[in-house]
């Protein structure tokens, strides 16, 4: 699907919360399905990237179920979970989840600026309505040298393995989908992929944003991505909504 045939601006917003909301339920069962049991490790492997451990106080930005957030509090480290998805922020609770969590949009968080070492947001970046504002209100609340790691899903670049992925993403998973949860969700979810930059413009705009050291790691041939970085000093602008880091 084209990214014009994609709800953008509000609607979007109003589309993917409701969607959300509707999957929750078995939300959890159909990503290890999906993801042939691979996201969990994926995750993992993120937070290896940046030595997420003790005493780190992490925000896991749109948390879903709290897989991220699990992971992170296994290691030692202080997590609080945000979602603009309230059934998703439940069925963590219902999974026996305990962290802190916010009911919130990733465009405007409740942090003050500089007030955390991590940010993490898993498979999240293309439901966004705004990319790059989420990607600066996230530089806003991360303090100098702290590090973010987002995971997203790909499209391999060589033209066979394309075609395969294709079959299974565009096709496999739907079907899947439909027959465990919410038909139109799981066809949503793969043509949402278009929404996502070409991997130059992401960087540039992680770049812009105000972090250093940025790095692209592929998955699975390229089926998913992880992108990890390095907060920049602050500058006077990225203060301005916070006001007086903590």
């Amino acid at each position: 699907m084209a990214l014009g045939d994609l709800p953008t601006g509000d609607e979007k917003r109003v589309r993917v919360r409701d969607m959300f909301d509707r999957i929750a339920p078995r939300y959890d069962a159909l990503n290890r399905v999906i993801s042939v049991g691979l996201d969990q490790r994926w995750r993992r492997r993120a937070l290896d990237k940046i030595a997420v451990g003790a005493g780190d106080r992490v925000v896991d930005l749109a948390c879903g179920t709290g897989d991220f957030c699990e992971l992170v509090a296994s290691r030692g480290a202080s997590v609080v979970g945000v979602d603009f998805a309230m059934q998703m922020l439940r069925q963590a609770r219902r999974r026996g989840l305990d962290f802190p969590s916010v009911q919130g949009d990733g465009e405007w968080l409740p942090f003050r600026s500089a007030s955390v070492d991590v940010v993490t947001c898993g498979f999240a970046l293309r439901n966004f309505v705004s990319l790059e504002a989420v990607l600066r209100e996230i530089a806003r609340i991360v303090r100098p040298g702290g590090r973010i790691a987002l995971i997203d899903v790909d499209r391999p670049g060589w033209a066979p393995l394309r075609a395969a992925h294709s079959l299974y993403f565009d096709r496999v998973v739907p079907f899947i989908g439909g027959l465990v949860s919410d038909r139109s969700a799981y066809r949503y979810l793969p043509q949402s992929t278009a929404y996502l930059p070409p991997p130059a413009e992401l960087r540039g705009m992680l770049q812009a944003a105000g972090f250093l050291e940025v790095d692209r790691e592929t998955l699975m041939l390229g089926a998913a991505q992880i992108l990890t970085g390095v907060r920049g000093p602050l500058t006077p602008v990225g203060l301005a909504r916070g006001g007086r880091p903590s």
